[in-house]
């Protein structure tokens, strides 16, 4: 989440100056409207199809690599000074989806954590658990607004859109240091993520199996032990 809105935060200044124009305003506006659509459309049929051949751990490991392609490609499409709409759609397809798939993973995990919650503590918190999500939204959101201030405060960007002040950016280190804070930092990031899943996320499918199977085999206690006590 955070890799994801310390680009968006950063984005309209990128198109403002990288891309320009008169219609910069018109481009950036299909961009974000193309990557809304895609993120829903990964979430209602591009999830579903990539869960019937992996794991969602697989699939998590796969969002993470489909960002971290997209970054590239993004900022591989800045440094060259391309300014069409049509490629810059290509990162966007795979920052976008990789994120909507993420947000379900999210909620799936959560889901995960409640009957863990259940079998280690012997109640469902799912209040409480489910309530970390809008948390985590808020954290990253805040945190991203941080990042993209002192980024913009660094390298002196404005909202002056005037042919001076473009000419400005482009022609010293702003320029590039808003195409690095955008993109290498969420890689920096999502590889952090990476690290942080794969040593402390235990809940695989298997293991989510056995806590189920454990969860109905204590009920079945349970209403045996209740049932002679009537």
């Amino acid at each position: 989440n955070c890799a994801l809105y310390i680009t968006s935060n950063l984005l309209i200044y990128f198109f403002k100056y990288d891309i320009g124009g008169e219609g910069w305003y018109n481009t950036y506006t299909l961009f974000n409207t193309f990557g809304g659509a895609v993120q829903i459309l990964s979430m209602a049929l591009i999830y579903p199809l990539m869960r019937k051949i992996l794991s969602t751990i697989n699939v998590f490991y796969v969002c993470i690599a489909m960002a971290s392609v997209g970054y590239v490609v993004l900022l591989t499409i800045s440094c060259l000074n391309m300014d069409s709409l049509v490629m810059l759609l290509v990162p966007a397809f795979f920052i976008f989806a990789a994120n909507g798939m993420l947000c379900v993973l999210t909620t799936v995990f959560l889901a995960n954590s409640v009957d863990y919650g259940e079998l280690k503590n012997g109640r469902r918190d799912e209040s409480v658990i489910f309530s970390m999500q809008t948390f985590v939204y808020k954290l990253a959101s805040g945190v991203a607004v941080l990042i993209a201030s002192i980024c913009i405060s660094t390298f002196n960007i404005s909202k002056d859109t005037s042919e001076e002040a473009v000419t400005t950016i482009l022609s010293n280190s702003a320029s590039m240091g808003l195409r690095l804070t955008m993109t290498v930092l969420p890689m920096l990031i999502l590889i952090i993520a990476v690290i942080v899943f794969s040593k402390k996320f235990v809940l695989t499918e298997k293991k989510v199996d056995e806590i189920i199977e454990k969860l109905k085999a204590r009920k079945q206690n349970e209403n045996v032990i209740e049932g002679t006590a009537d």
